[in-house]
């Protein structure tokens, strides 16, 4: 054993070796070749002098090869990312730090983070001596347009000797993750079903019953009216008990993608998916902060966050998880292969859905005909359906032809329909779908109030 182990290590040192002499910079490999050549024509000549000097250059980088490989500098690198999420378009910041832990100086150390091309070029630093114990900070930016998670690392120390005749680069193991989300844009906030909030002053409630065997109580809290105190309770479980007289119900709210790859046209961060993508992110967050339950719903049928209550988000301390999770999933998401919108009306329970909210592609008479049937399962629909002509071909004077037979179809079952063509902000449509609520009027894309004939509305 002891053998072979001896063995490991002298392939390890051999190996080691190679990895050194493969190092070897243009300067050292220079320096070799003409030490060599120098020593050559000083056998053939005769010249002692000629032939020191030809050692002396071919000896000098063989030497910084084996001196760079034989030493040990012991250093930990760390990278932290502010923030580790962040919005397409915008700019973070990636703090890199060295700490020599050995007792000896360090050299001159090159350190190199390996990033993905989309988040710009790869960043490359020079330390100077770093002291025993000492630390060097750096940092820089990265910024992507195109949402996903992007591996930044490992990181990679390149070592020197100090005439740069060798280099050797030796990397971390440890690599972190950055999510690029979908841009989030602020939405006005409009009355969407005829209530305030999704939970305040136009919450429902669910009453207990009035009889004592029916009571659910629970702990007290500070602030309880004592005149809810169930003193029966309260002698079981050895603790102040209240009443749970009545249980606020949070509005919720579903938000529809089409994630469909027959239903868009196009690629880039300038897509009619790209913005559907960032839509549905726009409203999932608006939604959360006016206090309803939301979910995040796809064409594949894929409901997040999946927990808590049927499946729905509320505005908890769960809820920033599932938030996150949920921008997370739309940071990744892509299109799917499926053709049909079925799958997500299975989802749809149906009575108490609350509001839906969903950003289409293309549709033909049977997916338009699918989409119909989702606003008997909800309370409210409003439906944001993407020109997919205008998107490819520029907009014109109003919706395509292409478009508005599905419109019209949706208007018909209750939904509030609004064509979506390109360079209009999501804020000026989620206007529009209020003044079609109210005024039971169509405006025209891209003119918040003005007005044409259609029926339906929000709730």
């Amino acid at each position: 054993m002891a053998a072979g182990g001896q063995g490991a290590r002298a392939e390890d040192d051999r190996s080691g070796l190679r990895t050194a002499l493969a190092g070897l910079t243009t300067r050292g490999r220079s320096f070799f070749a003409a030490g060599v050549a120098a020593a050559v024509c000083a056998y053939v000549l005769g010249q002692s002098d000629l032939l020191r000097v030809g050692l002396l250059l071919a000896v000098l980088p063989l030497v910084c090869a084996a001196v760079l490989y034989r030493t040990r500098y012991r250093v930990a690198g760390s990278r932290r990312l502010s923030p580790a999420r962040v919005p397409a378009g915008s700019e973070a910041r990636v703090h890199l730090r060295m700490d020599n832990v050995s007792r000896l100086p360090t050299g001159l150390l090159m350190l190199q983070d390996r990033v993905p091309y989309v988040l710009g070029p790869r960043p490359r630093f020079v330390l100077d001596r770093v002291e025993a114990g000492g630390r060097r900070e750096v940092s820089y930016r990265v910024r992507s347009d195109l949402r996903g998670r992007y591996p930044l690392g490992p990181l990679q120390l390149r070592l020197t000797d100090p005439f740069g005749m060798c280099e050797l680069t030796r990397s971390f193991s440890t690599y972190d993750t950055l999510t690029v989300v979908p841009r989030v844009e602020a939405l006005p906030p409009v009355r969407l079903t005829g209530e305030a909030k999704g939970y305040g002053d136009g919450r429902h409630r669910s009453l207990a019953l009035a009889g004592e065997d029916d009571v659910i109580p629970r702990g007290y809290r500070h602030g309880d009216d004592l005149r809810r105190v169930h003193w029966r309770s309260t002698a079981r479980y050895g603790e102040l008990m209240v009443r749970r007289e009545e249980q606020p119900q949070r509005s919720r709210c579903t938000v529809l993608l089409d994630t469909r790859d027959v239903a868009y046209r196009g690629s880039g961060p300038d897509s009619a998916f790209e913005w559907a993508v960032s839509g549905t992110a726009s409203t999932l967050v608006h939604m959360l902060e006016r206090g309803f339950s939301v979910r995040l719903l796809t064409d594949t049928g894929n409901s997040l966050p999946g927990e808590g209550a049927d499946g729905f988000a509320g505005a908890s301390q769960e809820s920033a998880d599932s938030a996150g999770l949920m921008m997370d999933t739309l940071a990744v998401i892509d299109h799917s292969d499926g053709a049909g919108l079925s799958r997500a009306y299975d989802v749809l329970r149906g009575g108490n859905e609350g509001l839906l909210v969903a950003f289409l592609g293309d549709l033909d008479d049977e997916q338009a005909a699918v989409i119909a049937k989702m606003r008997q399962r909800s309370g409210a629909a409003v439906a944001f359906v993407l020109d997919g002509a205008a998107w490819t071909h520029g907009p014109g004077g109003g919706p395509s032809a292409a478009v508005q037979h599905p419109l019209r179809l949706l208007r018909e079952a209750g939904w509030t329909a609004v064509p979506v063509p390109p360079g209009v902000p999501l804020t000026d449509l989620w206007r529009q779908a209020d003044h079609l609520r109210t005024s039971g009027t169509t405006p025209v894309p891209g003119a918040p109030g003005t007005a044409g004939a259609a029926s339906g509305g929000w709730a």
